[in-house]
């Protein structure tokens, strides 16, 4: 069985470009690589810093709004949905994966294969999705599930889960545009179309509150932006800029789907270990603190994500680049870029962090309508804990082209044990202060041990097929690009390399 999958994995004719791995690396590739690699970070640090802004800004106002009561529920709602990051089934940075080889090599005909198929299955879940949430909804005792019983009326709470979660699941589908602009080197323009979408929302939400409209429709207008600059985006790109992989019913590729789901399995458990640790700190708080506190925690944290979500959006070029730098079997330039991204994320990010702390509380004091005790001690485990976060992803990366995801995992599942239950005694027993701190001792011991391990195997690995005889053994020809590797794992003539299932 194992065997068949690795087959339908690889066996479709791509052009012999692919096979790079045991050839020595291209300089000119390797140049042109390392060219739009700056060019995406560059765009990323501008068109991305000013979309991240954009929920920043309107917090003011929202709370203003809302309330304490109302924000708090509405946090731990978006809370929830980033939990639910699960219901792409892996697929969306599946796709990514599989899509870098293709655009090393040219293969335009698997490519749109792998793009139609992503598209009908995940619109397909998005549906179904959305039929079972609104026809469900009513039985689930909302206020109770966020600890608002008796502060936020049951029929507001019900409106805003069906508001944030609907905008979500549309999002699914719509959101894969996304990687195949990364994929196919395209960072600079994606970035701009996400930081549209997500400058879009000031407007409609200033519209939204100083109308004196329903407080629901306020988080309305927050959670349509991304859609439409996803939506506008997807118009572009499948119009103008890459016709040949427009989606269409025709092009769906069984085999493809086989694929895809296989990788997008261990990426789904993944994702869905990644958003239960990013997002869980909001409903240990609402249930061991009450909400008003998931108020005085979520502000600073929003604020004090950015620094990890910039090192991210810099780093996120990596996994496409690092993709197309395996295939061709350029390992040395993946050591060179890792280190040298590791070092500008920690430039990047210790002087904002820094002035976080020092300034925070005065921030705070003239940015928002009421006041919020935020503590020093709660801004520098903030601080700690998304600058850790993020510094070290471009590890990650180097694993994620290659689709090596079991190390995450592993170190996912001990952060997510760990961590939650000295989370839950840390809120009760020493105040918001202590949940950062906790998050950021817990996530050195397990996650990056594991990351570097992970990344380390993967270029131990990569390094040995690209020294194998051409002819490999029994006459067998030499594996021929990421795509193949990936499916290799899979296969009994794999070595016992069993990182994807």
């Amino acid at each position: 069985m194992a065997a068949s999958q690795a087959t339908s994995d690889t066996a479709s004719p791509a052009p012999q470009a692919d096979a790079r791995p045991a050839s020595p690396p291209d300089g000119g590739a390797s140049l042109g690589r390392s060219r739009r690699l700056v060019t995406g970070i560059v765009t990323a640090g501008l068109a991305k810093g000013s979309g991240l802004l954009a929920p920043v800004l309107v917090i003011p106002v929202c709370l203003s709004r809302l309330g304490s009561e109302r924000y708090g529920l509405w946090m731990a709602v978006l809370a929830l949905t980033g939990m639910a990051t699960f219901a792409d089934l892996g697929l969306g940075t599946s796709l990514m994966t599989k899509l870098a080889p293709c655009y090393a090599s040219g293969d335009w005909v698997r490519a749109r294969g792998y793009v139609s198929t992503a598209y009908v299955v995940l619109t397909t879940v998005a549906m179904v999705l959305c039929g079972l949430l609104w026809s469900l909804a009513g039985l689930v005792p909302w206020t109770s599930v966020f600890n608002v019983t008796g502060v936020v009326d049951p029929a507001e709470t019900k409106a805003v889960v069906l508001i944030c979660f609907t905008a979500f699941l549309l999002n699914i589908p719509l959101s894969l545009i996304v990687r195949v602009q990364y994929a196919y080197q395209q960072v600079g323009e994606s970035n701009l179309w996400q930081g549209a979408g997500a400058l879009v929302t000031i407007p409609l939400v200033l519209l939204a509150a100083h109308g004196d409209l329903p407080a629901v429709v306020v988080v309305a207008a927050f959670a349509v932006g991304p859609l439409l600059g996803n939506a506008a985006n997807s118009v572009w790109v499948y119009g103008r800029r890459l016709p040949r992989l427009r989606p269409r019913l025709g092009a769906v590729d069984h085999a493809a789907s086989g694929a895809l789901l296989r990788l997008g399995g261990m990426f789904l458990l993944v994702t869905i270990l990644t958003g239960l640790s990013a997002n869980m700190d909001n409903l240990i708080i609402a249930h061991t603190l009450g909400p008003q506190s998931v108020t005085a925690y979520a502000v600073p944290a929003r604020l004090a994500g950015l620094l990890g979500m910039l090192v991210t959006v810099l780093n996120l070029p990596l996994w496409s680049a690092n993709g197309d730098a395996l295939a061709r079997g350029d390992l040395a330039w993946v050591r060179r870029t890792v280190r040298r991204m590791i070092v500008l994320s920690l430039l990047v990010t210790v002087g904002p962090a820094v002035g976080l702390v020092v300034a925070g509380d005065w921030i705070f004091g003239l940015w928002l309508p009421v006041p919020l005790d935020a503590g020093r001690w709660l801004l520098a485990g903030l601080a700690l804990w998304f600058l850790l976060l993020g510094s070290f992803s471009a590890l990650m990366m180097v694993q994620n082209a290659a689709g090596v995801v079991r190390p995450q995992v592993v170190g996912l599942v001990a952060y997510l044990v760990i961590a939650g239950a000295a989370k839950w005694h840390a809120a009760e027993a020493y105040g918001l202060a202590a949940v950062p701190f906790v998050g950021a001792v817990v996530y050195a011991l397990t996650v990056l041990p594991a990351g570097v391990y992970g990344y380390r195997r993967t270029l131990a690995r990569y390094g040995q097929q690209r020294h194998r005889p051409a002819g490999g053994a029994g006459g067998r020809p030499a594996p021929g690009g990421a795509a193949e590797w990936a499916g290799m794992e899979n296969s009994p003539a794999g070595g016992g390399m069993r990182d994807t299932p």
